[in-house]
């Protein structure tokens, strides 16, 4: 079985993991000190592959833009992130903001990346938001979302947060699709740290519990998501149209409630798993190839 094919199972299953290490992570350290041991270990760690494998570095040109691509994919993105959820953000709101990723990046594909996208990807981009809005339908209506009204700036900060990936990926494919992908995955989270480590200094005591669930954590983090998960996403924004990959974000809220429901026994409701036949039916036809018309009809 080519990767071509497994690729995108297998990122998910990969990437919808960082919800389940955020949830231990959470009690365990700061947000930004978390994320700047994890970028700081994983820009080694993709250091090392480099120098084991020889891989061939890219000029000056082409290294700023993956140092600046990494800021805003992880430092910008995962930094909102963390640092919103933390902050008061539920967890359902915050999945509705980050599914509107894809929807946001189709939308400004045309614009800056000269992506097209047929009638039948829209709707499919258009039911997996709605797919996500009724899976977590149920969290939205629980009385911890009260207070949003005082929750105005990590809101915000969440919002910044997906349109910081959204814009990080669409550069991406736009100027990173040439050259080695392990020394640009390497400069991006030199990038990343650029953002991160300045935060962590102002707004944190820099708390990392060194027990063996942080450590684990940590080191998951870095093996499982910086490197299994980011190389797999690299290679789909590369390989496919960024719109589609990005639709594979639907799948995340899906996948980590199965996971979550494994590891913690949180229910499966009505609306998560109708949700969930939407959001693969949204996935599906925003994944669709493109009909190609017969030559009778390309001539005429």
């Amino acid at each position: 079985m080519s990767l071509n094919r497994i690729a995108p199972a297998v990122f998910v299953l990969l990437w919808s993991t960082g919800w389940v290490v955020a949830k231990y992570a959470a009690t365990l350290s700061e947000p930004f000190t978390f994320l700047a041991v994890r970028y700081a270990l994983s820009t080694l760690a993709f250091l090392s592959l480099c120098l084991a494998m020889r891989a061939v570095w890219p000029g000056r040109a082409v290294a700023f833009k993956a140092i600046y691509s990494g800021m805003f994919l992880h430092g910008f993105y995962l930094g909102g992130l963390w640092w919103a959820i933390a902050n008061g953000v539920p967890a359902g709101v915050s999945g509705i903001i980050a599914a509107m990723q894809p929807l946001l990046t189709a939308m400004a594909a045309p614009l800056l990346v000269g992506e097209r996208l047929q009638g039948v990807q829209r709707l499919g981009l258009l039911l997996g938001f709605l797919g996500i809005a009724i899976a977590v339908s149920p969290k939205l209506l629980d009385p911890a979302t009260a207070d949003l009204a005082h929750a105005a700036v990590p809101l915000s900060i969440n919002l910044i947060a997906m349109c910081s990936v959204s814009y990080g990926t669409l550069y991406q494919k736009k100027h990173l699709q040439t050259g080695n992908l392990l020394p640009i995955a390497q400069l991006q989270y030199i990038g990343a740290l650029i953002v991160t480590v300045p935060l962590m200094l102002t707004f944190e005591d820099m708390h990392f519990d060194g027990s063996a669930q942080a450590l684990a954590a940590l080191i998951w983090s870095v093996f499982g998501l910086s490197m299994g998960g980011v190389g797999l996403l690299l290679y789909l924004i590369r390989r496919g149209q960024v719109s589609r990959a990005a639709s594979l974000i639907y799948l995340m809220p899906p996948t980590v409630a199965l996971e979550a429901y494994i590891a913690f026994g949180e229910p499966l409701t009505l609306p998560l798993i109708l949700g969930t036949i939407v959001v693969v039916t949204g996935v599906y036809l925003t994944n669709k190839p493109a009909r190609v018309a017969p030559l009778r009809e390309q001539l005429q």
